[in-house]
């Protein structure tokens, strides 16, 4: 079932974790920030809305980077539920996709709470305060990738915020399968 998250909620603080990347190291999320900001996307392996536009979204993290803006991936999905979104899958998915940025495993979900992630893809983008100035959709596909040239939402956004240290005020929300939460024991 598709799940939208809320709109922006300008200026909140970004949440720090060190966690476990498929590269074999831990990363902390604010390391991973670059001189004008970061991107923190919550994503999985299996989901179609990202499988539709990983190579976007590769894309968008390399360009952004050129912005000085960082970008890290994280997967919270319940591995136990959803075995193609395993560790071990993650570091396929992204090798297959040629991943230039971290893509972290955070398996006690606290992370996603934290954030209050909704769904995958789902976008934070903070500027250099680490401040909430984005939270949107990467462009206007669905479970298909959209025409090529599609608006560009996050990168214009993200560049945006690289430039002036705020967000546009007109945003529009991502969408994409719900987080899969482990079940209470």
């Amino acid at each position: 079932m598709a799940a939208i998250p809320p709109v922006c909620d300008f200026g909140w603080p970004a949440i720090d974790a060190t966690l476990p990347g498929v590269d074999g190291k831990q990363h902390s999320i604010f390391g991973q920030a670059g001189p004008n900001g970061l991107v923190v996307a919550f994503i999985c392996n299996h989901c179609p809305y990202v499988k539709a536009v990983i190579s976007r979204i590769v894309r968008d993290a390399g360009d952004l980077k050129a912005e000085g803006v960082g970008f890290v991936a994280v997967s919270s999905n319940d591995a136990g539920a959803y075995p193609e979104d395993s560790f071990q899958n993650m570091r396929l998915f992204a090798a297959a996709h040629h991943f230039g940025f971290p893509y972290l495993y955070d398996e006690e979900q606290s992370l996603a709470r934290a954030y209050g992630a909704a769904c995958t893809p789902d976008f934070f983008g903070f500027n250099k305060e680490l401040k909430l100035q984005y939270r949107g959709r990467l462009d206007a596909s669905r479970k298909e990738a959209g025409p090529a040239d599609l608006r560009r939402d996050l990168y214009e956004a993200m560049t945006q915020v690289a430039r002036t240290g705020e967000g546009p005020l007109d945003q529009i929300a991502s969408i994409g399968c719900s987080i899969k939460w482990k079940e209470a024991a």
